[in-house]
């Protein structure tokens, strides 16, 4: 090639060269999409999160705001929600979606800038703002050409039932809080009559009577919001999605009456409460002022008509047995019982852990020495995690003074127990006073199977040695003794479950231990009162008065020793023919032989019951009831029991 087209070629090479780059150059900025990989955990948190979850919109409300010409509703909100209300471009359904979570985030915004102190009945814009989220989602929900089953696997729909509820809650505990007729109210009346009140330019009214209860609940003295709450010391917390706040309401205690009450019920029941808005189209539920305050006991009710559609009730139904806990004070309460102090209690209670009804059978659970329902704090919210076993049963616990003897406490119980069912049932007929089932840990064990035996007059003898002639002739004094040393099985029970109980006593009661703290028990004297004036003399006789040493009233862990003589003959009392019961043994080391093994407080030996249905028995120590396999063989027990009664 000559050196002409040489340069010629060079030279063109060049200019190529140079074009090439310019073109880059210019495409480069032209250049409008790129392309990256997302983990699924950043792609779902792109998805999923919202102004709930993260603080910023979700990506579903920025994109509506984009198509419609909004790039960032923060700095006027207002206007913002009213060109998205008019724009047009978008579905029903995203222009409300999105409507409900702008006026979320202006509600928590508001919320922050607005103290309790400063809100009247005529302007309180975090009421408003709580109350529109609520609205466009209801709008959303129910008014939009899809209904709510046409949605259901989108997240979209999830994330706005979620508005809903979150907005519902805030505006139920604002109104209880701030809102000065619901200040006068408190307390007050009993919770059964329609309510109408004007807040902020709202119309809000209720009908207490959606609960679906057999006797009114009065109104609350503070509300709590489920979701909330978290609890210590509970493995778990059942929970049921679905529509509507749950909520716990905090009911004042009952006033101090003179004679004793047998039985309390919870103080902390479960309500969800659901905000219905007046209108039957879409127009008239966003033009609408007029709201209605409806609660549901989410035991009695799992699904609800809303807007002519049945949806599921949300509930949690731990919160309120997890809040009594732990404002109880059972521990102290529990100890300064045994050693009987002052603020112990003197008679049994029981306890209700829900509203009663009629239509559940009734699970009775029975704590050992020095403890109270909290033995129970894992059983019972495990029992009530089981769907099955929610809908069928309702759990009462006994809370009694164990420093008192076993015969004392048996009776007692028994009393409680038949003045509980005879109010709520005095004819005995509903369901829950059929096939009651036991549940006894330890002493409770112990007093569970006194319940359900006969003792014909196997038990006098026992008394013999402590009465004179005089007195073993005194009808009055024999009718006093008749119900500790005389007494049948509970008509209602038909099913037992007896849990590390010392049928036949411990020998750990005689160890010098129990024996030091033996000497601290003490039975006060409102307590003694209970025997009788007859029985109490014998108490305080003299032997010069009548050659009989005063009668030793025996405290709980005397009768809880393999030596004394009423759990000698009380364990061979006979068990009612008709009661199945169940046996859940612990031994402490896996290895030895079963016979001789022990949970370090109750042998074997006198845990063993022949004629048991079933016996579980379990490598743990003495609080057995707690573990996870001693709480699967109650539920299994309990659902045994259900099938084989007429379930309703």
């Amino acid at each position: 090639m000559s050196r002409a087209r040489r340069a010629f070629a060079a030279s063109l090479g060049g200019r190529l060269a140079a074009l090439m780059v310019l073109l880059a150059a210019l495409l480069s900025g032209c250049a409008a999409v790129s392309v990256s990989s997302v983990s699924p955990a950043s792609y779902l948190a792109e998805r999923r999160g919202d102004v709930l979850t993260t603080g910023r919109l979700s990506a579903a409300a920025q994109e509506v705001l984009r198509v419609v010409g909004i790039d960032d509703c923060r700095e006027r909100p207002l206007a913002c929600q009213q060109t998205l209300t008019r724009a047009s471009g978008i579905t029903e359904e995203q222009r409300l979606s999105a409507l409900s979570e702008l006026w979320l985030e202006a509600a928590l915004a508001a919320d922050k800038a607005f103290d309790l102190p400063l809100i009247d009945a005529d302007h309180d814009p975090v009421l408003d703002a709580w109350l529109e989220t609520a609205r466009h989602a209801w709008a959303y929900l129910f008014f939009t050409d899809r209904r709510p089953g046409e949605r259901a696997f989108e997240d979209r729909q999830t994330q706005v039932r979620d508005y809903y509820n979150y907005a519902a809650q805030q505006t139920m505990a604002r109104l209880f809080r701030s809102h000065p007729q619901m200040q006068e109210e408190r307390g007050t009346g009993s919770g059964a009559s329609p309510t109408t009140r004007e807040v902020g330019g709202w119309t809000l009214f209720s009908r207490p009577e959606t609960l679906g209860l057999s006797h009114a609940m009065p109104l609350p003295q503070e509300l709590v919001a489920a979701s909330s709450l978290r609890f210590s010391g509970l493995r778990n917390t059942y929970r049921r999605d679905g529509f509507g706040a749950p909520l716990v309401a905090v009911l004042a205690e009952p006033p101090a009456n003179t004679s004793p009450v047998a039985f309390a019920e919870t103080r902390y029941p479960a309500v969800t409460m659901v905000l219905a808005f007046e209108g039957s189209t879409l127009a008239d539920v966003l033009r609408t002022r007029n709201v209605e305050i409806r609660l549901y006991d989410p035991y009695r009710s799992r699904q609800v008509d809303l807007a002519g559609v049945r949806v599921p009730l949300a509930a949690n139904f731990t919160a309120g047995y997890g809040l009594w806990l732990a404002r109880s004070g059972f521990a102290m309460q529990a100890l300064r019982t045994l050693f009987g102090a002052s603020e112990g209690i003197v008679r049994p209670q029981i306890q209700l852990m829900q509203r009663y009804d009629p239509d559940r059978r009734i699970v009775v659970m029975l704590h050992g020495l020095a403890s109270s329902p909290e033995a129970w704090v894992n059983v019972a919210n495990e029992v009530l995690g089981d769907e099955t076993l929610r809908q069928h049963y309702q759990i009462w616990q006994v809370y009694f003074p164990t420093n008192a003897p076993i015969q004392l406490n048996r009776n007692a119980i028994e009393q409680a127990l038949q003045q509980t069912l005879s109010h709520f049932d005095p004819a005995g007929t509903a369901l829950a006073s059929k096939d009651m089932v036991l549940v006894g840990h330890s002493m409770g064990g112990v007093l569970a199977r006194l319940l359900v035996s006969d003792s014909g007059k196997a038990l006098w003898p026992l008394m013999a040695g402590e009465l004179e002639p005089r007195e073993a002739s005194d009808p009055t004094l024999l009718r006093e003794l008749s119900p500790y040393v005389e007494f049948h099985p509970m008509p209602q029970v038909t099913r037992a479950i007896f849990i590390a109980a010392p049928h036949r006593g411990t020998p750990f009661a005689k160890s010098r231990l129990s024996r030091h703290i033996a000497s601290f028990v003490t039975l006060p004297l409102a307590m003694l009162d209970q025997l009788g004036e007859r029985m109490l003399r014998l108490t305080q006789r003299t032997p010069a008065e009548s050659g009989k040493a005063p009668l030793r009233i025996p405290n709980s862990i005397d009768t809880l020793s393999d030596q004394n003589s009423f759990v000698r003959a009380a364990a061979r009392l006979p068990i009612r023919a008709r009661v199945r019961y169940h046996s859940i043994v612990a031994r402490e080391q896996a290895l030895g032989e079963l016979a001789q093994a022990s949970d370090g407080v109750v042998p074997y030996a006198s845990a063993h019951l022949d004629g048991a249905t079933s016996e579980k028995v379990i490598v743990s120590g003495h609080s057995v009831q707690e573990t996870p396999q001693a709480i699967l063989e109650i539920r299994r027990i309990l659902h045994e029991h259900l099938s084989s009664t007429d379930m309703p």
